[in-house]
């Protein structure tokens, strides 16, 4: 019995797995085409310095805020220019992959009248659970990964100064915590779906919306708190402050949270109605 269910366990990981590949390909080969194109402006971007700076100018000085840079001279910087114009690219386009992943994993079982197995023996419905989400926080995890090798070998082309790959490390590491956490977001909610249907659009809809807030709090002085509801306030891309490191506080949010959306979620799933 024990041996059949982990035989299970180990074909559904590996059937889940070769399922998202294709998507997880889509994404990685759209994110890291966007990083490394964004990255390959950079020598324009320094040899045209002063056309730029005069162009920035015309802009409010907190513009660029919300995306790590505390002064215009920040974007001349390697790590600086690559924190303002590719963390975009993770925090919200690996955060939509991740809400999207999370929603879909379990509940696509029910739209798509596949779910026989969930209810049938050896496997459980905490095997179910526990097996698809650790699928995704492997694909969570390859996206991360790679898309940190690609932007370290793209910032490594296009240097003209030394800069800090401690930082460069910690501002990723925090991307890859805001990932996990909306990606068992979305687990969370296609456990309180009753009517089994896609909920992709509600997901993508969720960080638009969270993301939307945290600009509109760093860019008006009157919605600075609204920024509090959104877990983008809580990374930490200030990449090129000579004190920056991982806040345990930050950490710590992300952790506590993500840890209750997942326990919420597997009980929930354990007790939820499932119609094959």
């Amino acid at each position: 019995m024990i041996h059949n269910r982990s035989l299970m366990n180990r074909n559904l990981l590996v059937k889940e797995f070769r399922v998202n590949t294709l998507s997880l390909t889509v994404w990685l080969l759209l994110i890291c085409f966007f990083v490394a194109f964004t990255m390959a402006f950079y020598p324009m971007f320094i040899e045209n310095q002063s056309q730029f700076m005069g162009l920035l100018n015309l802009f409010p000085a907190d513009i660029f805020e919300f995306k790590g840079v505390s002064n215009f001279d920040d974007l001349f910087s390697v790590l600086g220019f690559y924190a303002a114009n590719n963390t975009v690219y993770m925090q919200l386009f690996g955060s939509i992959y991740a809400i999207v992943l999370g929603s879909n994993i379990l509940l696509k079982e029910e739209y798509n009248k596949t779910a026989d197995f969930l209810l049938s023996r050896p496997l459980t419905r905490s095997d179910a659970y526990l097996t698809k989400a650790a699928v995704m926080i492997i694909n969570i995890l390859i996206l991360n990964i790679i898309v940190i090798l690609v932007g370290c070998v793209a910032i490594e082309f296009v240097k003209t100064e030394s800069y800090s790959f401690q930082s460069y490390l910690i501002l990723s590491f925090y991307t890859l915590l805001l990932n996990l956490l909306f990606g068992f977001a979305g687990l969370f909610l296609s456990t309180l779906i009753k009517r089994a249907r896609p909920i992709t659009t509600l997901g993508i809809g969720i960080v638009l919306f969270m993301y939307f807030l945290y600009t509109i709090s760093k860019i008006t002085a009157d919605a600075e708190k609204l920024g509090y509801i959104s877990p983008y306030k809580f990374v930490d891309a200030n990449v090129l402050n000579p004190d920056y490191s991982l806040n345990p506080w930050y950490v710590l949010y992300f952790a506590g949270l993500t840890a209750c959306l997942a326990i919420a979620a597997f009980f929930i799933y354990r007790q939820k109605d499932i119609y094959a």
